[in-house]
Order: C-alpha cells, then sequence, then structure tokens
C-alpha cells in the first residue's frame, strides 16, 4: 500500500475509534465555537467528499447524517478504497502549496484534520485524547508548513499560550489556538 495512503487509513482508523466512543452524545458542544461533535463528523466528511469530488470520483448520494456514526463509517471505507485504487494516491495535481499528490494531501491535510478534529469529538464527549512528542511534533511540522494560512478564516485561531512545562497534547492544541483546558463540562 501507498505510504500516504496507509497514513491517511491509519488516521481515519484512529478517528473511527473516537466517533465509536461518542455513545449517543451527538450534541454536546465541542471546542470548534458554534459546532457540536455531530457538526465536527459532518465538516469531516463534507471537506473529504468536497475534495475527492473536485478529484473526478463519483462518491454518489453523500451518506445521512442523522446518524454521524454510520455515516462516517460509510464515509471513511469510500474515501480508503478510492485511495487504495492502482495509481490514485500517485495522482498528481496543482494543489494550494504547488504540486502534490493525491495521497499526499489526503494524508497531510484530510488526515491532519483528522487528528485535529478527533481532539475535538473527543473532548466534546468527554473522551480521553493525547498525542505523544512524536505525533505532536509532526502534526506540528505539518502546520508549519502551511504559514500564515492556517490562520485563515475557518481554519485555526491564533495560537494560546501555554507554559513551558505543557504536555504535547497541550502545546499541539495551543498552536492550533484550542484551549488544551476547554471541556464539555466547562459548557453546560
Amino acid at each position: 500500500m501507498n505510504h500516504t495512503a496507509q497514513s491517511f487509513a491509519d488516521r481515519a482508523a484512529q478517528f473511527t475509534l473516537v466517533v465509536r466512543g461518542v455513545e449517543g452524545r451527538w450534541d454536546a458542544s465541542s471546542p470548534c465555537a458554534g459546532w457540536s461533535a455531530r457538526d465536527v463528523v459532518a465538516h469531516v466528511i463534507e471537506t473529504q467528499r468536497d475534495f475527492l469530488g473536485q478529484q473526478g470520483f463519483d462518491l454518489g448520494l453523500a451518506p445521512d447524517l442523522g446518524d454521524p456514526g454510520r455515516a462516517w463509517a460509510e464515509h471513511a471505507e469510500q474515501a480508503c478504497d478510492i485511495l487504495l485504487q492502482d495509481g490514485v494516491a500517485e495522482r498528481e495535481y496543482d494543489g494550494y502549496f504547488g504540486p502534490t499528490t493525491l495521497g499526499a494531501t489526503m494524508a497531510d491535510f484530510y488526515g491532519w484534520d483528522l487528528v485535529i478534529h478527533a481532539s475535538d469529538v473527543a473532548r466534546a464527549t468527554g473522551q480521553p485524547w493525547s498525542v505523544d512528542e512524536e505525533q505532536a511534533a509532526a502534526l506540528t511540522a505539518t502546520a508549519d508548513g502551511w504559514g500564515e494560512a492556517l490562520y485563515s478564516a475557518g481554519i485555526c485561531a491564533p495560537p494560546l499560550e501555554v507554559s513551558d512545562d505543557a504536555s504535547p497534547t497541550d502545546r499541539l492544541l495551543a498552536r492550533l489556538g484550542r484551549d488544551p483546558d476547554w471541556s464539555s463540562e466547562q459548557q453546560s
């Protein structure tokens, strides 16, 4: 399997674990202002479907978001199946930051998005979520590659300050404008 396709599949599997842990708390507020856990999952599905559709893939009807867990499972299977088709992950195109491949975009942008939004869904629904030092460094390096575009409207808020001894997870969340101390209990 192409390494970028595998990276996306691995991140999708991790997102799936968080989605399975929601246990009916779909309307819980998330760290994304104004978005519930349901909204976050809908966003992930819709943005990936939009990208794949722009690349010429017929994804058919959108999955029913009335059941976000099932919708995600259907979408994730379809997205992974597309990436596994011969030559798809290696297909080159001109991306926002220059020439790239479909696999790289799915792994490094949409896969990155899966990791960060897994945090949003987990924290909205009271699930544990963290990254280790290596994962935090890799995710931060990817974000750094986007420069100021990371802080464009609708992407990430400006970075927040954290203490020097903050965990890798807290440093990553703060780098992306997310309050590491945010919890769903505060929103009730």
